[in-house]
Order: structure tokens, then C-alpha cells, then sequence
């Protein structure tokens, strides 16, 4: 087999080739830029289920009315929470679009990521308060 290694700008040097039952086939280098938009799509699409449940959240709180005993910081929580993951969504949108193979947006890429992990991390601690002041949905008064 020989041996391959990877260049910063996601080119690959060399080839690999792996057998696969008895077949030797060669196995095309890795795309950076294809494994980071998957990346990021596959975050977008969490970030969309956890809007979501957010939003849901939001519309049971506001169904309790303001009887409930944590109803402002449960309405304030949701309302960060939900703007954080907008501002995150439109941040992922930016970094998809942009090329990893040009050296020129490294340092961009870089600090736009780590606002991205910065910012999903906020939204983890923040949901974990919401859930710790508990949402329930209201007894029905029939």
C-alpha cells in the first residue's frame, strides 16, 4: 500500500489503494472542502431541531401565562437561546460559502469556527438552565 499524506489546503499526496474482498481498487484523496460543508450542513440541521424545540418551548411558556412561576426567565432564556442559534445558522451559512483551499480565508474560517463553538457551547448551557426551570404544558381546563 502506499503511503499518503495530506497538504494543509486539503490536497492529497499520493494515492491510497485499499483491498477490498480480494479487489484492489484506489481510494480518491479526501475533499477538504466537501467533509467541512457536510460538517456544517450537519450542524445546520441540529441547530434546526434545537430551534425547533425552542421555539415550542417558547409557545408553551406563553401558554402557561405569566401564572407560572418561572415565566420571565423561561421567556428570557427561550429568547437568547433562539437568537443565538439564528446568529449561529447565519454564521455557518458564511462558512460554507467560503473556499478552505485558499490560504487567504484560513484566518477568517478560524475565527468564525470558534465563534460558531463559542457560541454553541452558550446555547448548551443555556438550554440546560431551561430545562432545569422545567416546561410544562398546561393542565387542560375542561
Amino acid at each position: 500500500m502506499a503511503t499518503e499524506s495530506l497538504e494543509m489546503n486539503g490536497d492529497a499526496v499520493g494515492e491510497t489503494e485499499v483491498p477490498l474482498r480480494g479487489n484492489r481498487f484506489r481510494q480518491r484523496p479526501i475533499n477538504m472542502n466537501h467533509y467541512a460543508n457536510k460538517k456544517s450542513a450537519a450542524e445546520s440541521m441540529l441547530d434546526v431541531a434545537l430551534l425547533m424545540a425552542n421555539a415550542a418551548q417558547l409557545k408553551v411558556v406563553l401558554e402557561q401565562g405569566s401564572d407560572f412561576t418561572f415565566y420571565v426567565p423561561l421567556i428570557t432564556l427561550l429568547s437568547v437561546s433562539l437568537s443565538l442559534q439564528i446568529i449561529v445558522g447565519i454564521l455557518l451559512i458564511f462558512i460554507v460559502k467560503w473556499n478552505l483551499n485558499d490560504q487567504s480565508t484560513h484566518y477568517k474560517l478560524n475565527i468564525l469556527e470558534n465563534l460558531v463553538t463559542a457560541l454553541v457551547f452558550i446555547i448548551v448551557v443555556i438550554n440546560i438552565f431551561i430545562t432545569a426551570f422545567g416546561v410544562q404544558r398546561p393542565i387542560s381546563r375542561e
